[in-house]
């Protein structure tokens, strides 16, 4: 049976939206790059076209399901997104962005340490990996079983949790840019933030690079709640190139105590 063309319209249509957002989120932090870090991701064009091929695919993957939700949102009522922002109590607009990073992070953490077992690796995660090191584009750079995964979770939360729309693209704002800025190959944020008290808790590139280095730590993606508390949290991790071009990437390691890079092998958790 042929799908209503008001539904059809709504998924092509996002996953559109999707790919744009990438476009232009991911290009927009190379250009970055490239007036930081000049020369960082020089000779790596083959990469980044593979980048780019797996991200648009992924695009249509996140597109598909979320044009379903935004049609059955408005045709069907099925969402709990509401318009009115009277409608719930007003401290349930940041407590609702919160409360949807926290289960996203933790859907995310759970089923990247999962990827990380040989077979789920072999078969999907290894696409992602396969940027050594990742570049700014890489960040939908998934294959399309690891797509999938990521996919469900935010059509998934708006069925059950109410959130308004305002506050979900407060949501998927905040994804998109930490998806994109924990794989540049450089830090952003000031060391003040990176390696400060709030550092022990959020996730930023210095965090991130360390598991595309030593792959069996750092699983979080917006908190490293989970990592610490599961013994996979090990520290910060250095940057091959131009590690200080945003700041807090060099000496990175001392959060640590230091030591070499140790691919493959399970980490301890952070002491600090």
């Amino acid at each position: 049976m042929a799908l209503p063309v008001p539904l059809l319209t709504a998924m092509l249509a996002m996953t559109a939206i999707v790919a744009f957002r990438y476009a232009a989120v991911s290009g927009a932090f190379a250009w970055l790059t490239e007036r930081r870090a000049p020369g960082l991701y020089a000779g790596r064009g083959g990469q980044i076209r593979k980048e780019i091929g797996w991200s648009l695919a992924s695009a249509a993957i996140y597109g598909l399901p979320a044009g379903l939700l935004a049609w059955g949102w408005q045709a069907r009522g099925w969402t709990r997104i509401y318009s009115n922002a009277s409608d719930y109590p007003l401290w349930w607009l940041p407590a609702s962005v919160l409360l949807y990073l926290l289960l996203h992070d933790t859907w995310f953490y759970w089923t990247h340490r999962w990827m990380h077992r040989p077979r789920p690796f072999k078969i999907a995660h290894a696409v992602h990996h396969a940027s050594r090191p990742p570049t700014a584009w890489a960040a939908m750079s998934f294959h399309p079983v690891e797509a999938l995964t990521g996919a469900v979770v935010i059509p998934g939360l708006v069925l059950f949790i109410p959130i308004h729309y305002g506050a979900l693209l407060v949501v998927l704002s905040v994804m998109t840019v930490m998806g994109v800025t924990n794989h540049m190959g450089w830090e952003m944020f000031p060391d003040r933030l990176v390696r400060g008290p709030a550092g022990k808790w959020l996730i930023t590139a210095s965090h991130h690079e360390r598991h595309h280095r030593a792959y069996r730590c750092n699983y979080g993606l917006y908190f490293r709640f989970w990592d610490r508390l599961c013994g996979t949290d090990d520290g910060l991790g250095t940057f091959a190139a131009h590690p200080r071009a945003g700041g807090a990437a060099a000496g990175a390691d001392a959060e640590r105590g230091g030591g070499a890079e140790r691919g493959g092998t399970r980490h301890r958790a952070d002491a600090a």
